[in-house]
C-alpha cells in the first residue's frame, strides 16, 4: 500500500520565506512610523497652523515678492515681521491695561474702598430677572464686604477659572506666534515645497489626479480662511451699526472686538450681551425702546449662521455643503484648527470618491437637461 505523500518542504519555504519578508519589513516600517510621529507629535498642531497660514499669506508673500525682485526670503520676512507687530502691539497694550485694572481692584478689594453705585429704579422692571438683579446690587452697594465673603468659596473657583482661561489663551497666542514665523520660513522655500506636495501626491494617487488634490486642498484651505475672515468682518460691521443706531458707547471699539473675536470664531455675544446689559441698566431708554433694541443686538449678533453658509466654499471644486459641513463638524472636534482639516479632509474625500464613482465603466451618462426636455 502506497504511503501518503510527505509535504513539500521546498514549496513551503518558497511560500512563507517571501512572506515572512513582507511581514518583517512592514512590522519595521510601521514601528518606524509610530516612533516617528511620537517624536513629531508635541510639534503637530503647531506645523498644521503654520502650513495653514502659509498657505492662506502665499499670495499675498508672492505679491509682494514680485514687487521685491523675486527675492522670496525678504518677502516672507517683511511679511513676518508685520504680523507680529499687528498681533502683538495690540496685545501687550490690552494685556497691560487689563493688569493694571485687576491690580487696582484688588487694592480697592483690600482696602474696603471700592463703592459700587446704586441700582437704578428701572432694573427692578426688568423681565424675569430684574428683581434678583436689583436685591444683588444693592446687598453690594449697602454692604460689600459682606457680600464678598459670603461668595468667597465661588469666587475662588471663578478666579481658578478664569486664570486657567488666561493662561490657555497666553498658550496659544504663543503657539500662533511661533506658527506665524515658521510659516514665513515655510513661504520662503515655496516653490520648493509647492514641487515636493505634487510630488507626494502624484505617489500617493498618481501623477493624473495628485495635482488636481493638491490644488483642491490648497483652494479649500484659502476658501475657508477668506470665509472666516469675510464673515467677521460683515458681522463687526453689522454690529457696529446696531450699536450706533442703539447709541451704546465706544460703538467703534466694540465693533472691532468683535471682528477680533469673529476671526477666533468666539461668539459675538461677548460684546452684545454687555451692551444689552448696558440697554437696560440706563434710564434713557424705556422698556419698548430696549426691547427692541435688545432684539435687533441678538439678530446682529447671530448674522454669522447666515453668512458661513454662503461665504464659506466659494471659489473650490466642491459643493458647499460639503465645505461648510467639513469646516463645522471639524471645528465642534478640534475647534478652530479642525475648522481647516476637516473642511479639507471632506472636501477631499468627496473628490476621490466622486472620482471613483465617474471611473465606472459600466456607468450610463446621465442625460442633460437639453436632452430630457428636447422633443423627440
Amino acid at each position: 500500500m502506497p504511503l501518503p505523500s510527505q509535504p513539500d518542504n521546498e514549496f513551503e519555504r518558497q511560500l512563507t520565506a517571501p512572506l515572512l519578508d513582507v511581514l518583517i519589513r512592514a512590522s519595521l516600517i510601521l514601528a518606524m512610523a509610530v516612533l516617528c510621529y511620537q517624536i513629531f507629535s508635541p510639534f503637530l498642531t503647531l506645523m498644521v497652523w503654520a502650513l495653514i497660514l502659509a498657505i492662506t499669506l502665499y499670495p499675498l508673500h508672492q505679491f509682494l515678492a514680485g514687487r521685491m525682485g523675486g527675492r522670496q526670503g525678504l518677502a516672507a520676512t517683511l511679511l513676518v515681521v508685520a504680523g507680529l507687530a499687528l498681533i502683538v502691539a495690540p496685545t501687550t497694550v490690552l494685556v497691560s491695561s487689563l493688569g493694571d485694572s485687576v491690580h487696582q481692584l484688588i487694592s480697592d478689594v483690600q482696602n474696603n474702598s471700592l463703592q459700587v453705585p446704586a441700582p437704578r429704579p428701572n432694573v427692578e422692571n426688568w423681565p424675569f430677572i430684574g428683581k434678583e438683579v436689583h436685591d444683588f446690587w444693592s446687598k453690594a452697594h449697602t454692604d460689600l464686604p459682606a457680600l464678598v465673603r459670603s461668595l468667597q468659596p465661588k469666587i475662588g473657583e471663578l478666579a481658578k477659572t478664569a486664570l486657567g482661561f488666561v493662561a490657555s489663551i497666553g498658550g496659544g497666542l504663543l503657539q500662533f506666534l511661533a506658527s506665524f514665523i515658521i510659516a514665513g520660513i515655510i513661504m520662503a522655500f515655496g516653490q520648493s515645497g509647492g514641487r515636493s506636495s505634487h510630488a507626494i501626491s502624484a505617489r500617493l494617487v498618481g501623477s493624473a489626479r495628485g495635482g488636481e488634490l493638491v490644488r483642491l486642498s490648497t483652494a479649500t484651505i484659502r476658501a475657508v480662511a477668506q470665509g472666516v475672515i469675510g464673515v467677521a468682518f460683515i458681522q463687526a460691521i453689522i454690529i457696529g451699526v446696531a450699536l450706533l443706531v442703539a447709541g451704546i458707547p465706544w460703538a467703534g471699539a466694540l465693533a472691532a472686538i468683535v471682528l477680533v473675536l469673529g476671526i477666533a470664531q468666539l461668539p459675538a455675544l461677548i460684546v452684545t450681551l454687555p451692551a444689552i446689559a448696558y440697554l437696560w441698566s440706563s434710564d434713557d431708554y424705556g422698556n419698548a425702546t430696549a426691547i427692541a433694541y435688545t432684539v435687533m443686538l441678538i439678530l446682529s449678533g447671530m448674522a454669522d449662521n447666515v453668512l458661513k453658509p454662503l461665504m464659506l466654499g466659494r471659489g473650490v471644486d466642491a459643493p458647499m455643503p460639503v465645505i461648510l459641513l467639513g469646516a463645522l463638524g471639524g471645528m465642534a472636534t478640534a475647534g478652530i484648527l479642525g475648522m481647516f482639516v476637516g473642511a479639507t479632509l471632506l472636501a477631499l474625500g468627496y473628490q476621490i470618491f466622486m472620482g471613483w464613482v465617474a471611473a465606472n465603466p459600466e456607468a450610463q451618462p446621465m442625460p442633460s437637461e437639453d436632452d430630457t426636455s428636447s422633443p423627440r
